[in-house]
């Protein structure tokens, strides 16, 4: 048996990765929030409606932790849960400021944070297995997300500045604690065959209703903005997504990868990538 098909327990000593909480402030531009992204709506909407998702979001993950936070013996695993509370609510904070921004341009955006807030307040209704079962499964898409774009620079080519470092530090710090989540699932939940079951199909529930809102979303924002018949950022976004660059076409395969019954969120490792941090924190304290 190779070592990626491996059962893994919380933090084995080859992988013992603790987050580190980081107060960074990013201050975005709210005049660009519209063009920030290669000055092109297209794109940088596309990323503005994902923002929507995060203050709230953040704020549920925080949660779905905290309820097994008096279930966990590991001492490594209560630090490492602690740093990513503190990680979240941080990427929450940076994250209002920017939607402030979107809100102010796009007032309608703000009811559509209420949505999904009103969303995840009836998935907290749901037994804690299952809020944490959503939880890890909107952790590995969010931690795939950020590798993608920690792995293809063109989706932050000619990005304004501000913008371009907040998703990158929040794509680093993602990938830091990509693991916390699901390490406190194996061990309140194990990896049984219920267990495998309910994760499984948080996934599947997850990604199916993540996208059947976000699209919607992007298409609101995009005709606010008179932008839906604009047939060049169309093949801007077609091209990111699907065609040369295509990020969410190579998504798939990582995706589909949470199936696997040994799957572990470091047997893609891509830790290399943590190295980063350091001089982007040296880069804001030079712009501060």
């Amino acid at each position: 048996m190779t070592r990626q098909q491996q059962p893994h327990t919380p933090y084995d000593s080859a992988r013992r990765i603790i987050p580190t909480q980081r107060n960074l402030h990013f201050n975005v531009p709210a005049e660009q929030i519209a063009s920030w992204n290669n000055h092109s709506m297209h794109l940088s909407h596309f990323l503005n409606s994902l923002s929507i998702f995060f203050p709230v979001g953040e704020r549920f993950f925080i949660d779905s932790v905290r309820n097994y936070r008096d279930a966990i013996a590991d001492p490594d695993l209560k630090r490492a849960v602690k740093a990513f509370i503190g990680q979240e609510a941080m990427h929450g904070r940076e994250h209002e400021q920017y939607n402030e921004a979107l809100f102010r341009r796009v007032p309608a955006a703000r009811a559509m944070e209420k949505m999904v807030d009103r969303l995840l307040r009836l998935v907290q209704k749901l037994p804690k297995s299952s809020q944490l079962s959503t939880t890890i499964a909107l952790e590995h898409f969010t931690a795939i997300l950020a590798d993608a774009l920690l792995n293809e620079p063109r989706i932050l080519e000619n990005a304004e500045p501000h913008y371009a470092r907040l998703w990158i530090w929040h794509a680093l710090e993602e990938t830091e604690h990509k693991s916390v989540a699901f390490d406190v699932w194996l061990a309140v939940r194990g990896r049984g065959p219920l267990a495998y079951l309910q994760r499984s199909m948080g996934l599947i529930v997850a990604t199916i209703i993540f996208w059947a809102i976000a699209i919607p979303f992007y298409l609101r924002i995009l005709g606010h903005e008179r932008q839906l018949s604009n047939a060049r950022g169309w093949r801007e976004i077609l091209r990111y997504a699907f065609g040369e660059i295509g990020v969410l076409r190579k998504l798939v395969r990582p995706w589909a990868d949470y199936f696997r019954p040994s799957f572990h969120p470091w047997d893609h490792d891509n830790q290399h990538q943590l190295a980063r941090l350091k001089s982007l924190t040296n880069e804001l304290e030079r712009v501060a």
